[in-house]
């Protein structure tokens, strides 16, 4: 080293860590053939669809095709946009995704108690999906901040801030959108960033704690809440009325049988089960192609979440990392809800089944961080790292020495 020239930085010792390679093609593929599965579908009860909506036949099909478009598009442009970009942006991202929040609440549309959309024009947006990927980057810096100050234990500078963040989630969109579905999704989201990250279990914990006390006071506090849950109890004390739709959906679901009734068979499409294109497409899709459909369909999707733990596992850079976590949690926790409310195994949620689901905003934003994943496993590494970017022992990480038994994977000199 020259005299007086600054101490280089020390990396891992892993040769070719952060280096660009040959991406996971199957993030793309599995989701293709989730979209695929999705038009069937739709294409399949689009008659029914058009006859109680008054369109023509072609309608749901056509606006389907254009957000798999927009979707794909959407891929593409994640995929190649580096995510220190959105890093960089994540103050005025907040700030839009808040303001389109309150704008939901103020100009959008009220549907059976719950204020969801703004009508754009002929168009609809749903700003909830904007505030789940707002959280998703602001809560992967802050996190991969917290780690390399050494701050990831500390109450004020860590949890504070998540608890805070947590109780405007809470105000946000449980209370004023009344979404408690999308609510229950980005609670796991930042539940399962803060474990990966290395946050004690016991704070994971009681923020969980925190979070079930809260739903139980949101669920108190609404005539609708406490009706779904009761409705979940005993969805047949009232199958004509509260429990009508989780009626419909456990009989579409049962109809299907072992192999389904077919593709151009579906009944309860047809004026029987509300939102069939949209929260009950899971029980549509079931009815059709019965047990074994719906086998090849937890198939893709469990397929699809392998994949992304694969990429969290071998991924040296943190913030990437986290992302990935949250993006999984995102879609898996999604699907989860979805797939419960239609079994009976969970309250309905009014949330739909990703890649699945009619609809371009849900649609839009689940392809796009699919390709933010597929970006990010440019840059795996399979190798271990020997030391972190403060020259210590992986052995001896901060995740370790607090004994957590997670793995702490250091940021290095290069990322996405």
């Amino acid at each position: 080293m020259r005299p007086g020239a600054a101490p280089r930085r020390p990396v891992a010792q892993e040769s070719g860590v952060g280096r660009r390679h040959r991406p996971d093609y199957w993030l793309p593929l599995l989701s293709t053939a989730l979209l695929g599965i999705g038009l069937v579908v739709i294409y399949a009860i689009s008659p029914g669809l058009a006859g109680q909506n008054n369109v023509g036949e072609n309608y749901f099909v056509s606006k389907q095709l254009i957000a798999i478009a927009l979707g794909i598009i959407a891929f593409f442009v994640m995929a190649n946009v580096p995510l220190s970009f959105w890093r960089s942006i994540q103050k005025p991202l907040i700030i839009i995704a808040g303001v389109a929040a309150l704008a939901v609440r103020l100009v959008g549309e009220e549907v059976n108690g719950a204020y969801r959309w703004i009508q754009l024009g002929g168009m609809s947006f749903q700003a909830v999906e904007l505030i789940k990927f707002a959280l998703l980057i602001w809560l992967a810096s802050f996190l991969a901040d917290r780690i390399q100050r050494g701050e990831l234990g500390s109450f004020d500078r860590a949890l504070k801030p998540m608890l805070f963040a947590l109780g405007v989630i809470g105000v946000v969109v449980a209370l004023l959108q009344s979404d408690f579905g999308s609510t229950a999704v980005m609670v796991a989201m930042m539940a399962a960033m803060a474990f990966v990250a290395g946050m004690p279990l016991k704070k994971v914990l009681m923020v969980g704690g925190i979070v079930a006390i809260g739903g139980v006071l949101l669920i108190a506090s609404t005539p609708y809440r406490r009706e779904r849950l009761a409705t979940f109890m005993n969805p047949e004390r009232d199958c004509q009325n509260a429990g009508y739709q989780a009626c419909q959906a456990l009989i579409a679901v049962g109809s299907g049988g072992v192999f389904g009734l077919g593709l151009a068979q579906s009944v309860q499409a047809y004026g029987y089960l509300p939102e069939a294109q949209n929260d009950s497409i899971f029980a549509i899709y079931a009815e059709k192609f019965g047990f074994v459909g719906v086998m090849v369909l937890l198939g893709l999707f469990m397929a699809l979440f392998a994949r992304m733990i694969k990429i969290i596992e071998h991924t040296p850079d943190i913030f990437s990392r986290l992302v990935v976590t949250g993006i999984l949690a995102w879609l898996s926790t999604q699907a989860l809800i979805n797939m419960g409310a239609m079994l009976g195994v969970l309250p309905l949620k009014g949330i739909t089944l990703p890649f699945i689901s009619y609809g371009g905003t849900s649609l839009l934003f689940i392809t796009g961080v699919v390709g933010m994943a597929f970006q990010v496993s440019r840059y795996t590494s399979y190798g271990r790292i020997n030391t972190n970017n403060y020259g210590q022992n992986s052995s001896q990480s901060p995740a370790d020495r607090r004994g957590n038994g997670r793995t702490y994977y250091p940021p290095v000199s290069r990322r996405p």
